[in-house]
C-alpha cells in the first residue's frame, strides 16, 4: 500500500475536531465491555462496606438482585460473584464449596430467577471456603496439593453450573484444572457453560484488598508462592 506525500496526507487532519476523532476511532469502550465484580454476604437487606476497597460493598442475596437489575439497565452484560463465607462454614477441606445451597449458589439462583438475561460468572477456588485461607487442600506439611484440589474444584464447578452459572472462572492456579473442569462440564450436560481461567495469576500483595473482601486474609497461613506465579517471570506468563 502506498500513501500520498505531505501535505496531501496530513495525519492530524482527522484529529482536528471531536466529531472527526469519534468517527475515525478504531476502538470503542461501552458498558457492554464490562464485567461487574460483586461480593455476596449472608443476611437480609445487608450492605457491608469493604474498608480495603473504598466504594465497594458486600451485598446480601436479596440486595444482589437489585445490583443485577442495575447492571442490566446500565447495559452491563455480566456479573462476577465472590462469596464471603461465614467462619463457621469454613473447614480445612473447603466442603462448603460443594454445598448446593451455599451462599454462591443461592446468589446465582436468585439473580438468574430475577434477571435471566444477564450473565453470571463464578469464582472457582477454595480460599473462600477453607479455614486456612489457601486455594486448595493441604498435605500434613502445609503444602497445597494439586491433583486432590483439582478433584474438589471439579465438584465446585459442577455445583455452580447446576445452580445456573454461565461462566466458570478458576482462579486457583492448580495445574490441569481447566481441562479437567471442561471435561466434567461436558459429561454432566453443561456444554454451553464457558470457562474463563486465571491463567497467569501472580503471588502479589495487590490481592490483599480482595482477600479482605472474601474474608480470607486474616485466615491465610503462609503465602501462595508455591502455586501462584513469580512476579519476576514475565515470559512464563
Amino acid at each position: 500500500m502506498t500513501y500520498a506525500p505531505y501535505p496531501a496526507l496530513r495525519l492530524r487532519r482527522t484529529r482536528a475536531t471531536a466529531w472527526s476523532r469519534a468517527m475515525h476511532a478504531e476502538n470503542r469502550l461501552s458498558p457492554a465491555d464490562f464485567i461487574w465484580p460483586l461480593f455476596v454476604t449472608e443476611g437480609q437487606g445487608a450492605e457491608e462496606p469493604i474498608g480495603a476497597l473504598p466504594g465497594v460493598s458486600r451485598w446480601s442475596v436479596d440486595r444482589m438482585v437489585a445490583r443485577a437489575k442495575e447492571a442490566r439497565d446500565a447495559g452491563i452484560p455480566c456479573l462476577a460473584l465472590f462469596p464471603n463465607t461465614q467462619p463457621e462454614r469454613r473447614s480445612d477441606d473447603g466442603a462448603e464449596a460443594l454445598n448446593p445451597d451455599n451462599l454462591m449458589c443461592r446468589a446465582i439462583r436468585a439473580i438468574k430467577d430475577a434477571v435471566p438475561d444477564i450473565g453470571v460468572l463464578t469464582d472457582v477456588a477454595l480460599d473462600p471456603y477453607t479455614a486456612h485461607g489457601q486455594d486448595g487442600l493441604l498435605d500434613p506439611d502445609g503444602y497445597v496439593v494439586n491433583d486432590a484440589t483439582v478433584d474438589v474444584l471439579i465438584g465446585q464447578s459442577l455445583n455452580q453450573a447446576a445452580a445456573g452459572a454461565d461462566i466458570i472462572a478458576p482462579s486457583d492456579m492448580m495445574d490441569g484444572r481447566v481441562g479437567a473442569i471442561r471435561e466434567a462440564l461436558e459429561e454432566e450436560g453443561h456444554a454451553n457453560v464457558q470457562i474463563m481461567a486465571y491463567a497467569a495469576k501472580y503471588a502479589s500483595a495487590f490481592y490483599g484488598p480482595f482477600r479482605d473482601a472474601v474474608g480470607s486474609r486474616g485466615l491465610l497461613k503462609g503465602d501462595k508462592k508455591n502455586y501462584q506465579m513469580d512476579p519476576a517471570n514475565g515470559e512464563e506468563a
